[in-house]
């Protein structure tokens, strides 16, 4: 058993009961952390998947801090990452271990996340970060045939994903500032920093229902809690010449995000969240996160700026 699957769930008992079946045949551990479930998720553990550890916070903690939790429970030489509102296909663990295998540079592998909606389309096949401050999914709402062989993205989506547990001893686990999104983008960042790399695993097939924590893909919640993050990621991992360098494609990156969200009523809700963010990159919290710039990863850096470039295009022109 070379893996430990982790499970963060809060209410989501009639997801969590799926996803744990459609794992019973994979040779793997598997750790649900129940972030202060109050609709009977202890007693579905308990009773129906014996072999499952639980464990449990008395409150909401957030995304970030549940599964580092897990992390910690794990001894295996992997942890996966996985929402309870997926199912997954027989072979998927088998199936991002081998990618894993293939080189030690690999931090993470992105499995391919389809649509629970309709199974013909793509969810999510790895996500990228750009110049302009955005993270988005690769294949969105794209045809799954399509999606068919691997490739290199800036970060896997921490949905269904598997990572290698000896790299967070180098870059840290979930950084729990962000409580939720773009956890994963940050993670995958401080990882090329250090000279790893993340890719898409196309064999290793997931089936997403998508926002069910949530409730939608556009709410405040959510909207307010991305663009804090944004800001915050773009502080922590960039030194300030990069910053600078790509400032003119930050304020428009930003400013077209300001228009997108206004025609969904919320606006607000996100030039908000973007002040919120810049406030807390002047506090003692946010400043100890920061990865401090070091000579020996320059190239790493010089890698990642052509990424960020190569990004905008890919984001415009990508299937």
């Amino acid at each position: 058993m070379n893996s430990t699957i982790v499970i963060p769930t809060c209410n989501g008992r009639h997801y969590l009961e799926k996803c744990l079946k459609s794992l019973a045949k994979e040779d793997t551990h598997i750790v649900v952390i129940d972030n202060g479930s109050t609709d009977g998720t202890f007693d579905l553990v308990a009773d129906d998947f014996p072999e499952v550890e639980y464990i449990s916070f008395s409150v909401n903690t957030g995304f970030c801090r549940a599964v580092n939790a897990g992390i910690v429970a794990t001894t295996t030489k992997y942890v996966i990452f996985l929402n309870n509102d997926t199912i997954v296909e027989p072979g998927f663990v088998r199936e991002l271990e081998a990618v894993m295998e293939q080189d030690e540079r690999i931090f993470s592998a992105s499995a391919k996340m389809i649509s629970m909606k309709d199974k013909s389309r793509i969810d999510d096949a790895g996500d990228l970060y750009c110049a302009l401050g955005w993270a988005f999914a690769l294949g969105k709402g794209r045809p799954e045939k399509e999606y068919r062989t691997g490739y290199s993205i800036f970060a896997a989506c921490g949905g269904a994903a598997i990572y290698r547990m000896a790299v967070f001893e180098q870059i840290g686990m979930l950084d729990e500032n962000h409580f939720a999104y773009l956890e994963d983008i940050d993670l995958g960042y401080r990882a090329r920093i250090y000279g790893y790399r993340s890719v898409f695993a196309p064999k290793a097939r997931v089936y997403h229902v998508g926002s069910a924590s949530s409730g939608s893909r556009y709410n405040r919640f959510k909207t307010d809690l991305s663009a804090i993050n944004s800001v915050y990621l773009i502080y922590k991992n960039m030194p300030v010449l990069q910053v600078l360098l790509n400032l003119p494609f930050l304020l428009l990156g930003f400013g077209i995000k300001t228009v997108f969200f206004m025609k969904k009523g919320l606006g607000k809700t996100y030039l908000c969240g973007l002040l919120k963010g810049i406030r807390f990159c002047t506090k003692p919290e946010a400043r100890r996160r920061k990865v401090p710039y070091e000579h020996r990863h320059f190239f790493s850096y010089c890698r990642i700026q052509g990424m960020l470039w190569w990004n905008i295009i890919r984001r415009f022109t990508s299937r």
